[in-house]
C-alpha cells in the first residue's frame, strides 16, 4: 500500500509547489480534485482537455517526482433537485471521466448524490427513517426515479472510459453505509464501488473493520481521516449533530487527524482488514481537523500512517 494525500488542503498553492512539498513530506501518491465540492485548484479538466501541452505538463509534473496519481475526485450531488446544481456536477463528473481516461487514471471519486423527496422538491432530502409512512414512500421514489436511472447511465459512461467510480459513503447522500453502498453497486458491480472513508462510519456507530469485510472487492480507494466521539455529548444528544464543525467542545463528534480519534491498534486493524480483502492501492490522507493546521495535521498523519500501513504484499510463507 502507498501513502497519499488529497491535495485540496493545499488549494492556495500552485500544483508544482504542492507536489514538491508532498515529496519532501515523504508521501507516495496524490489524489487531485477536479471540481464540484473539492474545487479544481490543481486540475481544471476543461483546460487540460482542450490543450495537449497543458495535459502533458500536468502528467509530467506528477510523474517526474515519482508520485502516483491515485484518483481524480469530483465529489458532488448529481441528483440535486435544483437542476442547475445537478447539471453542473454531472458535467464535472463527465469531464473527469474523460480526463481520467486521457491520463490513464482508473479511479474517479464522487458522492452518490441526494435527490429531493419528490418531483417538485427544491432541496435534497436525506431519508433515514421509514416513518411517518410518506418517508418510506419518498425513499423508494428517490431510488426508482432518480438514483437508479442516473447511475445506470453514469456507469455506462464510466465503462466506456475504462474508469471505476469510487462512491464515498457519506451522510446526507443516498449512499452512506455498507447496505446502501451495495444497493448502488448492484446497478453495475464492474464499475461502481466505494471510496472507503472510516471517519463517516465511526460516528454513525459502524465498525469500519466489519464494513471492510462486508464490502470486500467493492473497495476501490481509501481515505485516511479519523473521527473523535465525545461520549459526554453523545450521552445527552446522541450522534446526530448539526452544529457547526467549529463548535468542537459542544459537538457529539468531530473529524480528526488520524491517531487523534482512534489509536494505532484500531488503524492497524483497518489496514490489516484492507489487506485481507485484497486492497493494495493508496491510502489517501484527507485533512479536515479543525483543531490543527493542515501542515501539522498532515505531518502527524504521515508519521502515524508509516507506522501502520502494510507497504509490501506478503510473500510465500516458508511453511506453505
Amino acid at each position: 500500500m502507498k501513502i497519499g494525500v488529497f491535495t485540496v488542503l493545499f488549494g492556495d498553492r500552485p500544483l508544482e509547489e504542492t507536489l514538491d512539498y508532498l515529496v519532501d513530506a515523504g508521501v507516495d501518491a496524490v489524489e487531485i480534485g477536479t471540481g464540484a465540492y473539492p474545487g479544481n485548484a490543481h486540475c481544471d479538466p476543461d483546460a487540460l482537455l482542450s490543450d495537449a501541452a497543458k495535459l502533458d505538463a500536468f502528467r509530467r509534473a506528477i510523474e517526474r517526482r515519482g508520485l502516483v496519481l491515485s484518483a481524480l475526485s469530483c465529489h458532488g450531488n448529481p441528483l440535486h433537485p435544483d437542476e442547475r446544481i445537478a447539471a453542473a456536477h454531472r458535467a464535472v463528473f463527465d469531464r473527469t471521466l474523460e480526463l481520467a481516461a486521457r491520463l490513464g487514471v482508473d479511479r474517479v471519486i464522487t458522492f452518490s448524490g441526494c435527490p429531493g423527496g419528490g418531483p417538485d422538491a427544491t432541496q435534497p432530502n436525506w431519508i433515514v427513517s421509514p416513518w411517518p409512512p410518506e418517508f418510506a414512500e419518498m425513499l423508494e421514489w428517490q431510488w426508482r426515479e432518480r438514483v437508479v436511472p442516473y447511475w445506470t447511465e453514469a456507469a455506462r459512461a464510466a465503462r466506456r472510459a475504462g474508469v471505476k467510480v469510487a462512491i464515498e459513503m457519506h451522510p446526507n447522500f443516498v449512499v452512506y453505509n455498507a447496505e446502501t453502498m451495495l444497493r448502488l453497486r448492484a446497478i453495475a458491480p464492474d464499475v461502481i464501488g466505494c471510496n472507503f472513508d472510516p471517519s463517516h462510519l465511526f460516528w454513525q456507530g459502524a465498525d469500519p473493520v466489519a464494513v471492510i469485510h462486508a464490502l470486500g472487492e467493492a473497495i476501490f480507494h481509501v481515505h485516511a481521516k479519523d473521527c473523535r466521539l465525545h461520549r459526554h455529548n453523545i450521552a445527552v444528544n446522541g450522534v446526530l449533530d448539526a452544529k457547526k464543525y467549529t463548535r468542537e467542545a459542544e459537538r457529539s463528534w468531530i473529524f480528526r487527524t488520524i491517531g487523534y480519534g482512534n489509536d494505532a491498534l484500531v488503524w492497524k486493524d483497518i489496514v490489516s482488514a484492507l489487506r485481507m480483502v485484497g486492497y493494495d492501492h493508496v491510502i489517501s490522507i484527507e485533512h479536515e481537523d479543525s483543531l490543527m493546521s493542515p501542515a501539522e495535521g498532515l505531518r502527524k498523519a504521515i508519521a502515524f500512517l508509516k507506522g501502520v500501513v502494510i507497504a509490501e504484499p506478503p510473500g510465500v510463507a516458508y511453511w506453505a
